[in-house]
C-alpha cells in the first residue's frame, strides 16, 4: 500500500521564539497515526529554563509560570522527545513535520544546548529521515496559488480540520492529514512515491524555492536577503 494508509508520526513543538538556534522548546508532540487516523499522542510540557516572552505565551498559551510549575526539566524532555522520535524513524516510519527546518533545527539545536546527542547521531550517522513536509510539497504541487502558506491556511485549502491551532498535537496531527491530502490529490507527483524518493524530492523542491523567494526578496525587498536552502535541518 502506499505510504499515506501505513503508519506515520507528525510532530510540531511549541517555543519559546522563531529562531531555532536561540529558541527554546515548551511543548511537543509526537502523534502517531495510521495513515490520516490518530493511533497514539505523545505530549510535552518543558520548562525551557528561560523566561517565556508574552508575544509567544499569547500564541500557544503556555506562560512561565505554567512551564515552571508544571513542565519537565528541559534536558529530560529533549532527551525524550528526540528519542522517541529517533525510535520511530529507525523503524522505517515517517516523520510528517509542517516547517521542518524549524522544528528539526530547533530540536538539534536543544541537543546541543544540553550536551545530548544530535538527531543524525541517535541514527548512527545517517541522515535524518524520512520526512515529509507539507508546505515543501504544497509550495510545489501548487507553485502559483496566491495567500498565506501557513498551516491555518493550508488546512483550508486541503479540507483538514485544525481542531487548536498552536496546540501541539493538534498541528502535528493537522500536518499529517495535509500530508495524506496532498497524497490523494496529486498521486504522480507525492501519493505513488516511496517515503525515501519522496523525501530526496523535497530537498530539490525546497531549494528550488528558496532560490527564487531569495531572488524576489534582493529585486523588491533587501539586496542582502539570504534564505536558507537546507532541509528538512539547517
Amino acid at each position: 500500500m502506499s505510504w499515506w494508509h501505513e503508519p506515520l508520526v507528525g510532530f510540531d513543538l511549541e517555543t519559546t521564539g522563531t529562531e531555532p538556534d536561540v529558541s527554546r522548546i515548551v511543548t511537543a508532540a509526537l502523534v502517531d497515526t495510521k495513515g490520516d487516523e490518530p493511533v497514539r499522542t505523545t505530549s510535552w510540557l518543558v520548562n525551557p529554563g528561560v523566561p517565556i516572552p508574552a508575544e509567544a505565551a499569547a500564541i500557544h498559551g503556555i506562560s512561565t509560570e505554567q512551564a515552571v510549575a508544571h513542565g519537565r526539566p528541559a534536558p529530560e524532555a529533549v532527551d525524550e522527545i528526540a528519542a522517541g522520535l529517533c525510535r520511530r524513524l529507525a523503524d522505517g516510519i515517517p516523520v510528517v513535520a509542517f516547517n521542518a527546518p524549524f522544528d528539526l533545527s530547533l530540536l538539534d539545536a536543544e541537543l546541543r544546548r544540553h550536551r545530548l546527542p544530535t538527531l543524525e547521531q541517535r541514527l548512527g550517522g545517517r541522515p535524518v529521515g524520512p520526512v515529509l513536509d507539507p508546505l515543501v510539497v504544497d509550495r510545489s504541487v501548487d507553485r502559483y496559488r496566491r495567500g498565506s502558506r501557513s498551516l491555518q491556511s493550508v488546512c483550508g485549502v486541503y479540507g483538514v480540520e485544525l481542531a487548536d491551532a498552536h496546540e501541539a498535537g493538534s498541528d502535528a496531527l493537522a500536518a499529517v492529514r495535509v500530508a495524506v491530502c496532498l497524497a490523494a490529490r496529486y498521486p504522480g507527483e507525492v501519493g505513488e512515491l516511496p517515503p525515501a524518493d519522496l523525501h530526496a524530492r523535497q530537498v530539490t523542491w525546497h531549494a528550488v524555492w528558496a532560490e527564487g523567494f531569495q531572488s524576489w526578496l534582493r529585486r523588491e525587498k533587501d539586496p542582502q536577503a539570504v534564505i536558507d536552502a537546507r532541509w528538512p535541518i539547517r
